[in-house]
């Protein structure tokens, strides 16, 4: 008699490193592409559980927008991929596996892959210069616009009660060095809401504000063209923005950010936008890369030397079969459309189909500069003012992950015409303190209820209760650049 036997065919797992643009994309595309094939295992390692709309950040620095209707939890918007949250720590492309670490104890343990997708996005670069990886603030993650919100709201509650000249000064003087796309829109949302809500503060005025804008290049939005630079930089000068051009920011300390050519700027409050590197695990990879850092790919998003590897994103060089010797810049709606084609190329390979060159030519550039007011390029043509403000919104909302957001975010900015900003500084607490310590009552100078004084409480360092908030820059996510898109 005969036995028979049936064998589960190999799962094929697909790893798709990187919850940004690229890889989400990529993930949502796999997903309807592979629906029936029941032997491919979806997998995306993300440092967040959510996809954040990178676009809409500075809205969230200028309480614009509420903090959780620019995300979109990954569990919701990917119904068949597994998705695993935790840092990567190691690549080992020889013996096609990942090594990850997550939970409150860093636990490790290693993934193996098929086919990996890298698409980590990009870190920021301060380039070595003093002070800045200690005091500057970055713009690319959730916790950096919470913070940049929590620090101006700080510092004019600080400066209304200050009566030293020169310390109201540095506290009301705000810096965002890039003139790119993330540095105008920052810089102009900041000047709208710092500007707005100083009518709640009753010792200060709008001449004590000084807002600056350092950009290295002769005209900011150089992507744009001189043209609408030019534009944006007289709108933003008209509403009190000082633009320091062909200028570097060199070093900072906590009162003074320091810029070539010129004194020293009275200055506590700096924003960097002005320069991002690939996350530093491509760094450390056995394949050809860039000088800037990026993994070199072919036109079919391939790592050339190590099959079943692919790159999108901030993290690949992708050549532009247009161009011969050129290649596409690293923006979201370029990442969006190589997350596609990755999927694509990925499920033709698993069912043994020629692949597809990735070829897109960028359809726009929007840049929101306040008060209603934008610039943009869209198909060769020039717009600005509130038409090309509308299109940024428009544009940018119909782009928004699920339609529950779309509508919180319309009605959002529907309330925003008729009511004033928020001044509530409630994501910046250092430690909690509201609530009762036994410790505290027993070892504290002053009425213990009976009259009778207390011992003093013991500061040392092994007795300091430490909140998890005071270190919340240290696991902002690095993701895709905040560049603009159109389509």
């Amino acid at each position: 008699m005969t036995n028979h036997t049936t064998s589960k065919p190999p799962t094929q797992r697909i790893l798709i490193l990187g919850g940004g643009f690229g890889g989400v994309y990529a993930a949502l595309h796999l997903e309807k592409l592979l629906a029936r094939k029941r032997d491919v295992e979806l997998c995306l390692v993300s440092r967040d559980n959510f996809f954040l709309f990178t676009p809409m950040l500075h809205e969230i620095a200028a309480s614009d927008l509420e903090i959780t209707n620019i995300v979109n939890p990954l569990r919701k918007l990917l119904r068949r991929t597994e998705v695993l949250v935790g840092d990567v720590e190691q690549i080992d492309l020889p013996n096609q596996r990942v090594l990850i670490s997550h939970g409150y104890g860093n636990h490790s343990h290693a993934l193996r892959y098929d086919h990996l997708v890298l698409a980590l996005g990009s870190v920021t670069n301060f380039f070595n210069l003093p002070g800045l990886a200690e005091l500057a603030l970055a713009m690319k993650s959730l916790p950096d616009a919470i913070q940049l919100r929590a620090q101006i709201i700080g510092h004019l509650e600080e400066a209304n009660s200050e009566r030293i000249l020169t310390d109201r000064q540095s506290l009301l003087t705000f810096v965002v060095a890039g003139g790119g796309f993330a540095g105008v829109e920052t810089v102009a949302a900041l000047n709208d809401f710092v500007r707005e809500a100083l009518r709640y503060y009753p010792n200060l005025r709008q001449e004590m504000l000084r807002v600056v804008l350092v950009h290295s290049g002769a005209v900011i939005l150089p992507e744009l063209g001189e043209s609408l630079g030019r534009c944006a930089q007289k709108a933003l000068v008209r509403r009190g923005v000082e633009i320091r051009l062909n200028t570097r920011v060199t070093s900072m300390t906590e009162n003074e950010v320091f810029v070539t050519g010129s004194v020293p700027m009275p200055a506590s409050t700096l924003v960097w936008t002005a320069g991002t590197v690939p996350n530093p695990l491509v760094s450390s990879l056995p394949c050809q890369k860039e000088r800037g850092g990026r993994v070199l790919v072919n036109e079919f998003l391939q790592v050339p030397e190590w099959p079943g590897v692919w790159a999108v994103g901030d993290c690949g060089l992708v050549p532009d079969t247009r161009r011969p010797g050129k290649s596409h810049p690293p923006t979201a709606q370029h990442a969006i459309r190589e997350g596609r084609v990755v999927a694509q190329n990925i499920a033709a390979s698993l069912y043994c189909r020629p692949l597809k060159p990735f070829s897109f030519k960028t359809i726009g550039l929007l840049a929101s500069i306040g008060r209603r007011r934008g610039v943009a390029r869209i198909f060769g043509f020039n717009f600005s003012g509130f038409f090309a403000w509308w299109l940024w919104r428009t544009i940018y909302l119909s782009k928004l992950p699920g339609l529950d957001k779309k509508v919180r975010v319309a009605f959002e900015w529907t309330l925003d015409l008729l009511f004033r900003k928020d001044v509530c500084a409630v994501h910046h607490q250092p430690r909690r303190s509201d609530c009762y310590r036994e410790e505290q009552h027993e070892n504290t100078f002053g009425s213990n209820g009976n009259g009778r004084p207390t011992p003093s409480a013991d500061t040392s360092s092994g007795k300091q209760i430490h909140s998890k908030k005071e270190s919340v820059r240290e696991y902002s996510a690095p993701i895709s650049g905040q560049e603009q898109w159109a389509s």
